[in-house]
């Protein structure tokens, strides 16, 4: 596990993504904070629509229309992404921070081969002879698992297996030894097996290069076995940050407590899986006050008022652990139930 003494390769700070559609004005992303620490693992964690994946692009700067970034700062190594030029943006992209997609296949050209497509890296970002590229690219493939690949850097996207084509994208990913790789789903479409041996080979490269991982995912076995630290994202915010293991040991938030309540248990046997009430916001017409106290139970046990009208800030919990919640902050009109003395 990776402990936080350097300085953040990566720190976003109130970053607002938002969609501007006939119907409203979808906030995505809504003041989001996070870091990530040179060599760790960041698990971005929450239901589908919560924001993780436009947050992956707003730190590219790959939001389309009629999304846009509305204010913030992303800062990599110190310096403000949303203020470098789009010049700046492309060479930083591929040399310095890369990103694989939920969907590999889709996300390479299907009209030229697999090696073309990582030669191509080589070329615009290196100064390297199309032979050289070609034989690094060979090394690759080999090196991220992909059987005879002296043959399969001549094959066409088609012809490449999920689990094959999200090998070459993460060969992709790491041509250039990059510094931060953001994994967006990386192995949702995969059947078991072949998951397990993506992020095995994610983990041994991540190890032996020392590379960042933003792992975005909704699955809480993926964290638990790939990061060292996880934040939860609910409609649009980060409500809870933790190490991995604390998190697990003890989550706080309640909706992080719904979340790992409603994972299923090998060995155990339940006559149902525990849910969590109630549905997701819609993110044009946001709820007041804290946006999980619609469907939260202990907001209804501690009968807090505040939680409807009144949203809470990011607080720190111990020392690395965070919560957006009332239950643990005290306010003009409550005291909370659950503050410990230690809470800043």
């Amino acid at each position: 596990m990776t402990e936080n003494n350097s300085e953040p390769l990566l720190e976003v700070k109130n970053l607002k993504t938002y969609f501007h559609t006939d119907d409203g004005i979808v906030k995505a992303v809504d003041g989001v904070d996070f870091c990530v620490y040179p060599g760790e693992v960041l698990g971005l964690v929450g239901e589908s629509g919560c924001g993780k994946s436009v947050t992956s692009f707003s730190v590219m700067r790959l939001v389309d229309s009629p999304g846009r970034i509305e204010e913030g700062e992303i800062f990599f190594e110190g310096k403000d992404l949303l203020k470098i030029s789009e010049k700046e943006m492309v060479k930083l992209r591929g040399e310095h921070i890369t990103m694989i997609f939920q969907q590999p296949q889709t996300s390479l050209n299907p009209v030229f081969t697999i090696g073309d497509q990582i030669v191509e890296v080589f070329q615009i970002h290196s100064d390297i002879s199309k032979e050289e590229a070609k034989e690094k690219a060979i090394q690759l493939l080999e090196k991220v698992g992909i059987a005879d690949p002296h043959k399969k850097i001549n094959a066409y996207p088609h012809e490449m297996s999920g689990g094959q084509a999200q090998r070459v994208m993460i060969a992709m990913g790491l041509a250039l030894n990059t510094q931060l790789l953001i994994a967006d789903e990386p192995t949702t479409a995969l059947d078991v097996t072949i998951q397990a041996q993506i992020l095995d080979l994610l983990r041994d490269l991540q190890e032996s290069t020392g590379t960042s991982i933003i792992l975005i995912t909704h699955d809480l076995g993926v964290i638990a076995e790939m990061a060292d630290r996880i934040a939860i994202m609910y409609a649009g915010r980060v409500v809870e940050e933790a190490p991995v293991l604390e998190f697990f040991k003890n989550p706080i938030h309640p909706y992080s407590q719904g979340l790992i309540a409603s994972v299923p248990i090998l060995g155990v046997v339940k006559d149902s899986l525990e849910t969590i009430p109630g549905n997701v916001p819609n993110l044009i017409d946001l709820p007041a006050g804290c946006r999980f106290a619609p469907r939260c139970i202990l907001r209804e046990k501690y009968n807090l008022e505040v939680c409807t009208h009144v949203e809470p800030d990011l607080i720190s919990w111990e020392d690395r652990h965070t919560v957006r919640c009332w239950l643990y902050e005290d306010s003009d009109e409550h005291k909370a139930p659950l503050k410990k003395s230690t809470t800043k």
